[in-house]
């Protein structure tokens, strides 16, 4: 017999695989000898001053639990399987890749970026020496931006394809299970390119091929086909058609589009900066604890919004990417800018928190930039980021100021320790950030000290600047097809094109989208 129950646990009971299994049997009263369980939603409620967890388990009695996950690694071999170009290796790029092999079809993968061991030199650069590759960096390179990150995977976009699938497919790839039953699941930065590595094994033990340190500068247009694309050495990649994954900082191949007069769009984005904490005073406010969480509890997180007035314009501010327990690192896409995000390893066990604070950046704000067409966001950022640069002294060492300091219109004579490797330089953000940007984040930092008590201090500072939150440019295409509007063949995907917020929801939209261009030029369907 098999039954589903629902208990509240402690944390020590919870997080503790020792007493985990007794506890729920005692709390669910079942006292039979021969009893499986298997934990399969767990989530933290810390609304109250002691802090729960609540479980949700299977439990079989006499008899065994069905296996954990029903998705194998059992792919066919598509060697000589007819072609599908994909442009990016990024959570799209690799699950459109593993999709049109179970379809029958060969990926051909172009990444401008370096494998994941390469990739690490390129990132020891950035950090220690302050020297940016723009090929391979932080947001270029195999996996893509999500593979030196927190690795989240929470999604909202139920509609774009199956979940549990693409969760069961990172675990057969080596993420940990624990990822199919938290309620706000991580993989980490520290699992992730293990994971990543097995997915491109999967890829080429199937007859898959990818080309890593491989840019592409044309596409090949018969008419308004597209039939694949044209290397930096002049060779040409043909296929069925192209999943273009190349995520939100590519920013030539958005001006590629444009000089073909392929129509793209200028698209609203968020612009702000990253905010750090000790995550030793988030964990207080969050879980009311004296001095620590303890040992059970997970480092705390925290999500913020507030809506701010400028210019009689209405604009939220938001926390964006909170990483507990995690680091702020450069996240540069070429030389001469500056640009921060955060990442956490899988035990989140930084002495820091982050979170990017952003506000929306409507196209009505860009008035300014309206002679780039649909590059004007696009160019708005790239603004910000080189002015960023400028400010703190050309290096990759970023702009800072304390949190008070900032709201007080005060450049920080001192700046706290940071998890930021390259260094900070105080500044004023004024001089970083337009006026109704940085106007709006001193309303929203005044309004979030109220609503967390403790979070408005200069125990906090401020790091810019956080602008890569999506892409500045939007690829249309088709509601239903994917297939572009006015390109047949080219399907827009994950993040860069506009469609995904996250390395789940571009996951499984590189595979819908591998999905829609087998169906409408292939065998099947």
């Amino acid at each position: 017999m098999q039954k589903t129950i629902k208990v509240t646990l402690r944390p020590e009971e919870a997080f503790n695989a020792d007493l985990l299994q007794e506890a729920i049997l005692k709390k669910s009263g079942i006292r039979e000898s021969d009893v499986q369980v298997r934990p399969t939603k767990r989530s933290i409620d810390a609304r109250s001053r002691n802090v729960k967890v609540n479980m949700e388990a299977l439990i079989s009695i006499k008899e065994d639990l069905p296996p954990l996950i029903s998705y194998k690694r059992d792919y066919p071999n598509v060697s000589h399987a007819e072609q599908v170009v994909i442009v990016g290796f990024g959570p799209a790029g690799m699950f459109a890749a593993l999709r049109c092999i179970e379809l029958g079809y060969k990926p051909i993968v172009i990444e401008r970026g370096s494998d994941v061991q390469k990739r690490r030199r390129d990132l020891a650069a950035i950090n220690k020496e302050h020297v940016v590759n723009p090929e391979s960096n932080y947001c270029f390179g195999e996996g893509g931006a999500g593979t030196y990150s927190d690795g989240k995977l929470y999604t909202r976009s139920k509609k774009r394809g199956d979940i549990q699938k693409s969760l069961e497919i990172l675990v057969a790839h080596g993420a940990t299970e624990e990822i199919l039953v938290d309620a706000h699941p991580h993989i980490g930065t520290n699992k992730l390119p293990k994971v990543v590595q097995e997915i491109r094994e999967s890829v080429l033990n199937a007859g898959g091929k990818i080309l890593f340190d491989t840019k592409v500068t044309d596409f090949l247009l018969e008419g308004e086909r597209m039939k694949g694309v044209v290397l930096q050495d002049g060779t040409k990649v043909e296929g069925l058609g192209v999943v273009l994954a190349t995520g939100h900082s590519a920013r030539d191949i958005f001006k590629l589009l444009h000089k073909k007069n392929i129509y793209i769009e200028a698209k609203p984005f968020a612009l702000g900066v990253r905010v750090e904490h000790p995550q030793q005073l988030i964990d207080k406010i969050q879980y009311n604890c004296e001095v620590d969480r303890g040992p059970w509890l997970p480092a705390s997180s925290y999500a913020l919004v507030h809506q701010t007035y400028f210019d009689q314009k209405q604009r939220g501010v938001f926390s964006f990417c909170m990483c507990p327990g995690g680091f702020i690192v450069p996240a540069a896409t070429a030389p001469g800018e500056i640009v921060v995000n955060g990442m956490s390893p899988s035990r989140r066990d930084s002495k820091y928190a982050n979170s990017g604070i952003v506000t929306a950046i409507e196209l009505e704000d860009l008035e300014a930039f309206a002679k780039h067409g649909p590059l004007a966001a696009l160019e708005f950022q790239k603004q910000i980021e080189q002015r960023a640069f400028e400010v703190a002294g050309q290096t990759q060492a970023a702009p800072a100021q304390r949190m008070i300091d900032f709201v007080n219109n005060k450049v920080s004579s001192q700046l706290n320790d940071t998890s930021y490797q390259p260094g900070l330089v105080s500044t004023s953000m004024n001089d970083v950030l337009p006026e109704h940007v940085h106007e709006r984040l001193r309303t929203a930092f005044k309004a979030f000290g109220k609503k967390m008590k403790g979070y408005y201090t200069n125990e906090a500072q401020i790091v810019g600047v956080e602008s890569r939150t999506s892409s500045p440019v939007r690829i249309p295409r088709d509601k239903e097809t994917c297939e572009h509007l006015q390109i047949k063949g080219l399907y827009p995907c994950g993040e860069g094109a506009g469609y995904a917020g996250g390395i789940l929801s571009a996951a499984m939209d590189g595979g819908k989208c591998a999905d829609m261009l087998i169906k409408a030029y292939g065998k099947v369907g």
